[in-house]
């Protein structure tokens, strides 16, 4: 063995020299300093990036997104039934004599191809009082498309309607449901009025008749605006129930279209629409 001493290091301590060789600790009065830096700096620190948060946030309120008509605002007691047409036919003739049966008008919003496959229907639909809308020429994702693609999708739809029944829609229902500020907008400058549900009857689950007329029956304000499809397999067993359930309360179901308000209007973030109310200054 060589004659070097060694030392042997305490328990718990890191083998890093001699305490003489390690740096005086601070005092109280330099720590103290110290902790109002490093607090100083990490205040900085997040007014920083709160501020950059503020910015932000206040830019997303304030950009206005284009919304669909989902309800409206009236004080007489009217709801509107709808039902979209995209896939089969075989119920619509039941559906209109059911309507017919309860005095009912209403809308149907039709895709172009539906047009193309069933003319006398979309014939019928309309000698019988009712109101066709536009439902797209071939139920598309309009928020996928590009501007001209939503123009050319409610175009060819709306001719097709026009040359079989001499008058061309004025509402909108996007497919699927699905609408950015682009499809909204765009429709709205081709001279419709893009229009949604409040009352999802939920008919294309296939859940029953009874869960339709649950759906649609549970709650209904003035100015509902309720959906169902002319092809699901419980629609006109459910019908006639959710039909007696509104008159019953005294609502008088009408068109989409006369629902909706007349002049100047405003949609709040739930989709409702409200009259412009002006204020007369005092004198």
């Amino acid at each position: 063995m060589g004659t070097k001493s060694f030392r042997i290091q305490p328990k718990g301590r890191c083998l890093s020299g001699r305490p003489e060789d390690q740096p005086a600790r601070a005092g109280p009065k330099q720590r103290l300093i110290t902790q109002l830096m490093l607090c100083i700096c990490l205040l900085a620190a997040c007014a920083a990036y709160t501020i950059g948060l503020n910015e932000e946030a206040t830019a997303v309120v304030a950009q206005k997104r284009e919304l669909p008509i989902y309800c409206v605002q009236r004080d007489d007691k009217v709801v509107s039934i709808s039902f979209d047409a995209s896939w089969g036919a075989d119920k619509t003739i039941a559906i209109l004599d059911i309507l017919d049966k309860y005095n009912v008008k209403t809308t149907f919003f039709l895709v172009g191809g539906w047009v193309d496959r069933y003319p006398e229907m979309a014939k019928e639909i309309a000698s019988r009082g009712h109101e066709i809308g536009n439902h797209s020429n071939t139920h598309a994702h309009m928020n996928q498309l590009s501007e001209q693609g939503i123009r050319d999708e409610l175009r060819i739809m709306s001719d097709k309607v026009e040359n079989l029944t001499g008058v061309r829609p004025t509402l909108f229902r996007p497919p699927y449901g699905e609408y950015n500020d682009r499809v909204i907008t765009v429709a709205r400058a081709e001279g419709y009025e893009a229009v949604q549900w409040s009352i999802d009857s939920l008919d294309w689950k296939d859940r029953g008749t009874q869960d339709i007329i649950r759906q649609c029956t549970h709650r209904v304000d003035n100015g509902d605006i309720v959906l169902f499809h002319n092809d699901s397999n419980d629609i006109v067993n459910a019908l006639p129930t959710v039909i007696q359930h509104y008159q019953g309360l005294g609502y008088t179901i009408i068109p989409v279209s006369e629902i909706l308000l007349d002049g100047p209007y405003t949609i709040d973030v739930q989709g409702k629409q409200h009259p412009v109310t002006t204020t007369q200054p005092k004198p």
